[in-house]
């Protein structure tokens, strides 16, 4: 178990406005903001409000700091405890247009703008291609909480359907006091691309407005999860952990932004739902508290162990420090002080393969049966079934073909099964010896090659492949003729053009060469012509040469094994008959032995034996 506090982040948002006047220092051991707030001269002379507060943090990023910064100094190491098999929660909380979204999600204009969701997929599934040593599995969910009621984000019908009609998220609780939340769908996701799609989609499906705050303000609680198992090899226990990435609707005051209709509505449920998540807050960070008010909202619900429970927790205060918003600021940095005195105690969430687990317990369950038949001196009377004879014979098989000599055959308190392992026993036995006696009789040996040629004799494509293979060789000369030919032809032309058409010849002597060099030419295109034909026949042919080939390959293969079946039904009916006679061509009579550990040579022997009665 560890126990920690909440790690507390504090993100100024960068603007172009006229900012209050306030301090970042960052120190090793922390950092700290600081904000001043000058008296007014309208409150009079004698005037007691504070002038500055300073807040601490575990570190305080200026409106400088980038999305990487931000994901190597928060998300990194959570990320790096979830893989190790802990729960993790990073949850950002701040006024409407802090920029929680933006840190959470990221922006869509530029690639560097990504945030810590995209970022932290991409150092998993990095992190899972250079661990061989493990298997690991991931699910995704994003479940999007909108005037009090959960949604699935990852719903396929909800770009077809308004949001009210789709199907609610509710929560249930086990005896154990176990969140779960039926109706919310869980996506399993082999890669990082298709996580990333999964992220975009419930993006895009998420409730977005414009507030006089924000121009694109979320109106509504989102939780994307990311349920990771992983599993050594060989290892039969398994590492269940979570990690919860969210994104809190912003508060505001609607007094000072003047709202109404569906945003004041949505307003009121934000602000009542933050309202529920602070009481949770005070009451966690009050010492002797007995009753902390989780099912006052759905939210605090389902982040019940992020909350003073099985997780290690980060929150980031997202503040603005543009002067209008300069009590806001404040007000988000004292939630975060009191956020910094809850204590979670994380566990390592491993447990045996709940596979392997049921599979042990049946064989334990049995093994007592056993056991307490044996105890008690009850006699079963009933017969071994198909399928217990079955296993025994392979029991035996694996205990004789075993090399090791202390190797133990595991019948348990069973004396039917013992009996009949000892009269399969007593059979080999005697097959084996009959067999040390005939194998110097009878000694045939044949390689599979000779057994192919039998094969081949009878098969109903050998026509076929020894017509194919005749026109192949026919065509394949005449192609050569031809080629030939052409060359013939070509060396003429060349000839005729660089020797004949001199400047002393007559125009009677060059016109006559100029024919024959036309001739020439009209024979050197029909050959050419023929000779193209030629060699798409021969490639036809080729093919179909090929594809005899495989499946006079396949079926003697399926022959093959066939052969081996058989001769191993003959195996275990003899088995029983111990011996039979074998009459050969010449009419002598031999004893065979009839356990052969060598299907292979069992076939060839039935191929060279003319005569032959089992």
């Amino acid at each position: 178990m560890v126990k920690q506090t909440i790690q507390i982040f504090a993100r100024v948002k960068p603007t172009k406005k006229q900012t209050a006047e306030y301090f970042v220092d960052c120190e090793e051991q922390g950092g700290s903001l600081e904000f001043v707030v000058p008296r007014d001269l309208a409150d009079g002379v004698i005037n007691n409000k504070r002038e500055n507060y300073k807040f601490r943090f575990q570190k305080v990023f200026d409106q400088t700091a980038n999305q990487e910064e931000i994901f190597e100094a928060i998300a990194k190491p959570v990320a790096d405890n979830v893989l190790a098999g802990y729960n993790g929660t990073i949850f950002a909380y701040g006024q409407t247009g802090s920029g929680k979204t933006f840190t959470i999600t990221g922006g869509a204009e530029n690639y560097n703008d990504r945030g810590i969701i995209p970022r932290t997929l991409s150092y998993l599934y990095q992190h899972f291609s250079k661990d061989s040593s493990m298997i690991y599995t991931t699910h995704i969910s994003y479940l999007e909480i909108y005037n009090e009621t959960g949604y699935d984000l990852l719903n396929p019908q909800h770009e077809a359907s308004r949001l009210e009609d789709l199907p609610k998220v509710t929560i249930m609780e086990d005896p154990d006091q176990n969140i779960h939340l039926k109706n919310l769908s869980l996506q399993q996701s082999a890669n990082e691309e298709e996580a990333l799609d999964l992220l975009f989609l419930g993006d895009t499906n998420r409730m977005i407005a414009e507030t006089p705050m924000n121009q694109a303000s979320t109106r509504s609680h989102c939780i994307f999860t990311i349920h990771l198992c992983s599993k050594e090899l060989g290892s039969a226990m398994v590492r269940c952990s979570k990690l919860h990435l969210v994104d809190l609707a912003g508060s505001e005051r609607v007094g000072k932004t003047g709202v109404g209709g569906q945003i004041l509505t949505e307003a009121k449920y934000i602000n009542l739902s933050l309202h529920y998540l602070e009481q949770v807050i005070i009451a966690l960070s009050e010492k002797n508290r007995s009753h902390i008010p989780y099912r006052n909202s759905m939210m605090t619900s389902v982040l019940r162990d992020s909350l003073g429970g099985n997780c290690m927790t980060t929150m980031i205060a997202a503040v603005s420090v543009e002067r209008k918003n300069t009590g806001e600021s404040i007000s988000t940095c004292r939630f975060a002080q009191r956020v910094a005195l809850i204590k979670n105690d994380a566990l390592l969430n491993e447990e045996l393969d709940p596979a392997l687990l049921i599979v042990r317990l049946k064989k334990e369950i049995q093994c007592l049966k056993e056991e307490l038949a044996l105890v008690t001196g009850e006699q079963r009377s009933d017969k071994l079934t198909q399928e217990e004879i079955q296993q025994l014979e392979e029991q035996i098989d694996v205990y004789l073909e075993d090399p090791d000599s202390e190797v133990t055959l595991n019948l348990g308190p069973d004396m039917r099964k013992i009996q009949f392992c000892f009269s399969l026993l007593k059979n080999i036995l005697l097959t084996f010896t009959t067999m040390h006696f005939s194998l110097s009789v009878l000694e045939l040996s044949v390689s599979q090659q000779e057994a192919f040629e039998v094969f081949l004799r009878d098969h109903e494509d050998r026509l076929s492949i020894e017509n194919n293979r005749a026109v192949l060789q026919q065509r394949s000369v005449f192609t050569l003729c031809s080629t030939s030919f052409i060359l013939y032809l070509f060396v003429l032309f060349c000839l005729g053009v660089a020797g004949n058409l001199m400047p002393s010849e007559s125009d009677s002597v060059e016109e006559r060469i100029l024919n024959q060099i036309e001739e020439e030419k009209k024979h050197y295109k029909i050959k050419s012509g023929c000779l193209k034909g030629l060699k798409t026949e021969i490639e036809h042919l080729q093919l179909l040469h090929e594809k005899l080939k495989v499946k006079l390959q396949k079926d003697f293969e399926n022959w093959w094994t066939q052969e081996g079946a058989r001769l191993k039904v003959l195996f275990l009916y003899n088995i029983h008959h111990q011996k039979q006679n074998i009459i050969l061509e010449q009419g002598a009579s031999i004893t065979l032995p009839l356990y052969y550990h060598d299907a292979n040579t069992c076939i060839i022997i039935l191929l060279q034996i003319s005569h032959k009665v089992w």
